[in-house]
């Protein structure tokens, strides 16, 4: 049997374009060759899809972190599938979207394999764009019964109308609070905020990300992560882990992430076990509520008293092979390259389309 050709897609315009860039680094060095033939696109900053012949094309910024090259388009995706710049149909059995963020992990992108009929990883368009909105996932995630923090949105245009106004009923939570961005990750844009004062900062980072920032009381707690797998279209989840954060950083930004070593991550988790499972329940419950597909890293708080606060779902987790969500799995038993044959599998499995 032949192998079957897989388009891993990476970088795109969202800030999270390095992490990108990394996590497909990661998938070509460990997909299974035998059954699956890799085949490297590249999108850049600004939007141009290119054809890259293996990770030795990424140009490496002054952070040390790949990118993709800007260049020319030599690759278009319309409803009849990639094209090279000769007009020729790339011939692809099935994408690997390694996007996060907006423009890859928000819906958009599956809505363009939708229609030009391409088996992707990942979710669907609906639950992409939902889970992406931490504004809209909330009161669905507290509909099905899950706790989620107290807070609301700030957008952009009523602060340029009212600035005053908002930081009094910012303010109101309490502090310390946290202000990010609606619809972007890896920390990107992300404030914690001690005093009123510091509220317009908070506010202008968050909204450079996106016109729509989220506000919410911070939740006093450890910090949980749990991956979800579809396995013969079954969700299933890992065993959990918690993330520790080490001085300086008071929270899990981008820098404690990915630049500077200052966490550390024990897997499994030291919690009693009628907690973890009751946190597996709960990571299944958010991944059922928004309709997710293949795969996802749920994130919560646990409170001194041993409550589960969730804090968000992330449908295309960092996907290197020491980032979180590959080392839930590795724990609970399903090795980095054998994680990336069952994703492909199952997208290749399940059927595609909105009208069936």
């Amino acid at each position: 049997m032949s192998s079957q050709r897989v388009a891993i897609i990476c970088g795109g315009r969202s800030s999270e374009h390095e992490i990108s860039c990394v996590s497909a680094s990661g998938i070509l060095g460990a997909i299974d060759t035998a059954r699956y033939k890799p085949i490297l696109i590249g999108i850049t900053k600004a939007g141009n899809w290119r054809l890259l012949h293996s990770a030795s094309d990424f140009r490496i910024g002054s952070d040390g972190l790949p990118e993709v090259e800007a260049g020319p388009n030599e690759l278009t995706i319309s409803n009849d599938g990639i094209r090279t710049r000769n007009g020729e149909v790339l011939d692809v059995d099935l994408a690997f979207p390694i996007l996060h963020g907006a423009y890859g992990e928000d819906g958009t992108i599956q809505g363009l394999f939708e229609m030009a009929n391409i088996p992707y990883v990942g979710s669907g368009v609906l639950a992409s764009s939902v889970a992406m909105d931490k504004t809209f996932a909330k009161p669905i995630y507290a509909d099905f019964g899950l706790a989620v923090a107290p807070g609301f949105t700030v957008h952009e245009r009523d602060w340029k109308a009212n600035a005053a106004m908002e930081i009094a009923k910012i303010s109101a939570l309490g502090f310390p609070l946290f202000i990010k961005p609606a619809r972007s990750g890896s920390s990107r844009g992300t404030s914690k905020v001690k005093a009123a004062s510091e509220i317009p900062d908070a506010i202008k980072a968050a909204h450079e990300h996106d016109p729509r920032a989220l506000v919410e009381a911070a939740v006093v707690g450890r910090e949980i992560e749990c991956g979800v797998l579809e396995i013969d279209g079954v969700p299933r989840a890992s065993t959990v882990g918690e993330i520790r954060v080490h001085s300086p950083h008071e929270f899990y930004d981008f820098e404690a992430k990915y630049l500077d070593g200052s966490t550390s991550f024990d897997v499994p988790a030291n919690l009693p076990d009628k907690l973890i499972r009751e946190i597996r329940e709960a990571a299944i419950t958010a991944f059922m509520a928004l309709g997710c597909e293949g795969l996802a890293r749920v994130d919560f708080f646990i409170t001194p008293d041993n409550k589960i606060t969730i804090n968000e779902l992330n449908t295309m987790p960092g996907f290197t092979p020491k980032s979180v969500y590959p080392m839930l799995w590795q724990a609970s038993g399903i090795g980095y390259s054998e994680l990336i044959s069952a994703l492909c599998k199952n997208a290749l499995q399940r059927p595609r389309g909105v009208v069936r």
